[in-house]
């Protein structure tokens, strides 16, 4: 257990597990969406990548679950939080929940959550939850090496055949607007960036708003005008998207609540 939280009141423990559930169920749903590709990638070297990705994202899932368990006290496991929670209990972001689309949706949603995450927790290994910065650690080398796979094929994608670049473009158009709930905050985030515990995220938004710039121009395209931006997925509010996932993943768990392997 990280040693802040020994002297945390109910309130500020309270808003730290609202922070380590986010993290982990963004970890999750995309891991579990991204576990789809396996044996359907474009090619086998894709299928392994993005099969050794899906288990990079449930590793870090598995960890922030874990000590999200532990924050709460009412004896939940990761397993428990992962399968035994409705929809309306997830805080993940809309933007990992939406349907995984083509090769070219799935590798522009993978760059930008990938290169946010990899901002975000390079940002919290140096802050004072000894749990969070030790996860931190481990992940952002991870996102690292998912977020410069992605961009890579971001390039490829947008500078090659005219039916990649249609794709993508058309993937840009859907997932841009989600994006902006990366970095929104409540008073449960301002209260963790006050007490050290994580960074500001409106703060990381420049670098990571140049990144992508960067790469959409090396891959022709240009960030849509922002006339929507849907939210809601950091408090239970979600797409009907996210109950598919659910019924899915859960399925046996929730059959069998007893069954061990």
């Amino acid at each position: 257990m990280a040693v802040v939280t020994a002297q945390m009141p109910d309130e500020a423990k309270h808003a730290l597990l609202q922070t380590v559930l986010r993290l982990g169920d963004n970890a999750l749903i995309l891991g579990q969406e991204l576990s789809k590709w396996v044996s359907r990638g474009p090619t086998v070297e894709l299928d392994i990548a993005l099969a050794n990705q899906s288990l990079d994202l449930i590793g870090q899932a598995r960890l922030l679950l874990d000590y999200a368990g532990r924050l709460e006290g009412k004896g939940r496991d990761e397993d428990a939080l992962a399968f035994h929670r409705d929809a309306w209990d997830f805080r993940n972001v809309l933007l990992v929940e939406l349907p995984r689309g083509d090769f070219a949706k799935t590798i522009l949603r993978q760059f930008f959550y990938a290169l946010w995450a990899e901002a975000f927790y390079g940002a919290l290994r140096q802050r004072r939850d000894e749990t969070l910065a030790a996860i931190a650690g481990k992940s952002v080398k991870e996102m690292a090496y998912h977020a410069r796979h992605a961009g890579e094929w971001v390039v490829r994608l947008g500078d090659g055949t005219a039916e990649s670049h249609r794709r993508l473009a058309e993937a840009l158009a859907e997932l841009w607007p989600y994006t902006h709930e990366l970095f929104m905050s409540d008073q449960a985030d301002a209260e963790m960036v006050a007490a050290g515990i994580i960074p500001d995220v409106e703060a990381l938004r420049p670098a990571w708003e140049g990144a992508v710039s960067e790469v959409m121009d090396a891959a022709g395209l240009a960030i849509p005008e922002d006339t929507w931006r849907p939210a809601g997925g950091r408090n239970g509010v979600h797409s009907e998207h996210l109950g598919f996932i659910l019924a899915e993943m859960q399925h046996l768990p929730r059959m069998y609540p007893e069954a061990t392997w």
